[in-house]
């Protein structure tokens, strides 16, 4: 087992024991998000330390991520010696055998991962992932815009609060929208975000009988408000945006609120990517007639494909981009502002920490919140807030995703929107004999 240590200059892997794995060439599979990419700046550290590792990053954007990673872990096809998945495929994979179980030194503190981290990446007590960075969802706004039309943002505001301020901050003719969401569609995109939304309008994937509950009055009600809403106060081209594109669209201050990732906040906040960095200010989720369910709860972790030939010095990068150290190497290069967040206590403890940002107190009360044993108003037979942990919903909410994508971008009515899905869902339900 390899043990982590501080040198002068950055990160080293220290190795417990006589015997050492020859070091090999590891590919990784990861999100183009920005906590990713800065991993990638900081690998030379790395490779610095063990000599004879070399990485190779392939980088794709969410949806195509969970496309390869999941073509590849399902044919056996080897591609990758690191993947970057979610508490959804993580238990489910582990249980059938296709991650190596990860194994850690007392030094990696593996305690001092959050309780809701570590839960949600395991099966059978054994961790499958280890989280590079976790995340609820919050709200995300202007409070200049907002002081403006007089207004004020409490926490747990309601979905109709949220409409009157978007109708308030929107100013078209100066390229101002009163709120961004997801559109694009897939299973952890604009279904990510909309499953929350529609868990606080009382709406439920499934009925406890395991049929499709995507024909309720619950998803019409909430599906039509989300399409009313970005169709009237949203920018252009909202049926393709993503985390990025949205970023993108806050940071030039086009956005008077955005509900989405906790870690999007360190991002958001900072005045060398913002533009509105010093007006930003943060609250919990909007609610229609429950807070259940209403912020997610993830997190972007590395896994080990079981087969790979690389499974010794995959552990040993594992370690050494989801520990303690390297989180002090970005505060280091960067400021503690800017460290991935939402994984470990001893962050949020930490005075730089707290003092760097801003939005450290609603991001972990976010991230607490999150309940995916109870994350709807009605009983549910299954375990998730934004997806249901069965393996057949990665096909259904990815059909879902796109019919509700066309339907934001008018292609189709709402109504035809959610009659497609429910028989979409029906059909998969059916052919996986759950009735």
């Amino acid at each position: 087992m390899k043990s982590l240590r501080n040198t002068a200059l950055g990160l080293t892997l220290g190795v417990a024991g006589a015997s050492m794995a020859l070091a090999g060439e590891l590919t990784i599979a990861t999100v183009n998000n920005g906590h990713m990419i800065e991993m990638q700046k900081l690998t030379p550290a790395f490779e610095e330390a063990n000599p004879g590792i070399t990485v190779n990053w392939v980088t794709l954007d969410e949806g195509t991520l969970r496309s390869r990673v999941t073509t590849d872990i399902t044919t056996k096809g080897g591609q990758f010696d690191i993947m970057t998945i979610g508490m959804y495929e993580a238990p489910i994979w582990g249980q059938r055998g296709w991650l190596q179980a990860l194994e850690f030194g007392a030094d990696y503190d593996v305690d001092d991962i959050l309780p809701a981290m570590r839960n949600g990446l395991s099966y059978d007590g054994k961790l499958y992932a280890a989280p590079f960075y976790g995340e609820s969802s919050m709200i995300m706004y202007r409070k200049d815009l907002l002081d403006a039309a007089g207004m004020e943002m409490p926490d747990n505001p309601s979905w109709g609060h949220i409409q009157d301020a978007a109708a308030a901050m929107t100013d078209k003719e100066n390229g101002i929208y009163g709120i961004c969401l997801r559109g694009k569609p897939g299973w952890g995109d604009n279904m990510a975000f909309l499953s929350t939304m529609a868990n606080s309008f009382g709406a439920q994937w499934f009925n406890l009988d395991w049929t499709p509950a995507l024909d309720s009055p619950a998803w019409n009600h909430a599906v039509s408000f989300y399409v009313d809403l970005l169709t009237n106060y949203g920018p252009p081209g909202s049926a393709g945006n993503s985390f990025n594109e949205i970023l993108a669209l806050i940071n030039e201050g086009k956005c008077g609120m955005w509900i989405d990732a906790t870690i999007a906040a360190s991002f958001v906040s900072n005045p060398e990517q913002s533009k509105v960095a010093d007006v930003i200010a943060f609250a919990q989720s909007p609610q229609a007639v429950t807070t259940r369910g209403a912020n997610w709860l993830w997190a972007w972790s590395l896994a080990i494909p079981a087969g790979t030939k690389q499974a010794e010095d995959a552990q040993t990068f594992i370690e050494w981009a989801t520990s303690k150290e390297y989180i002090e190497l970005v505060a280091e290069t960067n400021g503690w502002g800017a460290v991935p967040t939402g994984t470990r206590q001893s962050t949020y403890d930490n005075p730089s920490f707290q003092e760097a940002a801003v939005f450290a107190e609603a991001e972990l009360k976010a991230i607490l919140s999150a309940d995916p044993e109870n994350s709807t108003l009605n009983p549910s037979p299954y375990v998730g807030v934004q997806f249901a942990a069965i393996p057949e919903f990665q096909a259904i909410g990815t059909a879902v995703g796109q019919q509700i994508s066309a339907a934001l971008a008018g292609d189709i009515t709402v109504e035809e929107a959610l009659a497609a899905s429910q028989k979409a869902a029906d059909r998969e339900m059916r052919k996986a004999g759950y009735y």
